[in-house]
């Protein structure tokens, strides 16, 4: 609850702090202009890597293996492309380094781990035999 309470009151003081900083070296034009631009900039660049993860998992499907990395990647550009239409600094620069593959990779990397999906998956049945000895007992 703490850690919510200062988001929503934290990202709102930064990026006026960020909006008066730079308004002040760039002039209050062109911080609006900057801010426009990259909400515009960023959804175009978001769009076009959705399209090459959406091309990416259907190729993952073709070789019938599940395409977990494309699902969190097509999820995490979608919350990046919402971060760039928010007018701010600061969740522009969340917003960039999640669009770009470099480093959404690291960024996913910390919480994805396909090694540990698919050992947990294997180990996710029991493999036996049985034999039916129902009707053994009847005759």
């Amino acid at each position: 609850m703490n850690t919510v309470l200062f988001l929503i009151i934290g990202i709102p003081l930064i990026e006026i702090y960020l909006f008066i900083k730079i308004g002040s070296q760039i002039g209050a034009f062109n911080t609006v202009l900057l801010i426009l631009t990259t909400a515009v900039a960023g959804v175009t660049y978001a769009r076009y890597e959705g399209f090459n993860t959406l091309r990416s998992g259907i190729n993952q499907l073709v070789k019938n293996e599940l395409p977990i990395y494309e699902i969190v990647s097509g999820a995490t550009l979608a919350f990046a492309a919402l971060l760039l239409i928010f007018p701010g600094f600061a969740t522009d620069l969340i917003g960039i380094l999640l669009i770009i593959p470099f480093t959404r990779k690291i960024i996913l990397q910390k919480f994805y781990n396909k090694k540990n999906y698919n050992n947990k998956r294997k180990k996710n049945y029991i493999d036996g035999d049985y034999e039916d000895i129902s009707d053994e007992n009847e005759k």
